[in-house]
């Protein structure tokens, strides 16, 4: 892991159990992607694209340390 800040920590996704890491996923996108209406995209469609981003450093998943709780956030 590689220290972003003080107070955050990236999480290589090689480091993640793969049903982990999905499960992970899966409460990011019911937490954070909301659609006005009825879905246009499945759960499954949703992890999806998410996972796409991780894979193409696109997104990276942190720990922060002082909440102990973990996000999703785009790379820059």
């Amino acid at each position: 892991m590689t220290m972003q800040t003080e107070e955050m920590l990236d999480i290589p996704l090689e480091r993640i159990n793969s049903d982990t890491l999905r499960k992970m996923i899966e409460e990011f996108v019911t937490r954070e992607w909301s659609e006005p209406g009825e879905s246009v995209y499945t759960l499954d469609e949703k992890v999806g694209q998410v996972l796409h981003q991780l894979q193409n450093n696109r997104a990276r998943i942190v720990y922060d340390l002082i909440s102990e709780t973990w996000n999703v956030v785009p790379c820059r």
